[in-house]
């Protein structure tokens, strides 16, 4: 059995997803998922090497400039 591609994978999946959902439905599932943005790992590294203390005192000084306090 031959591997398929992630091209044909993925062909295949949005066609059982259209005959399932049908064609609107199809879309709106595609759509309810989001990649994110940035480097996880890198910074994941950074969130792992700061203390909870730091992450607590990280987000009373945004809070404070976003209060204007």
């Amino acid at each position: 059995m031959k591997a398929k591609t992630i091209n044909e994978i993925r062909k295949e999946g949005l066609e059982v997803l259209a005959k399932a959902l049908g064609p609107i439905g199809m879309v709106r599932f595609v759509q309810s998922f989001d990649l994110g943005r940035g480097d996880y790992t890198k910074e994941r590294s950074q969130w792992l090497s700061e203390s909870l203390d730091d992450i607590f005192r990280e987000i009373k000084e945004k809070r404070t400039k976003v209060r204007g306090v």
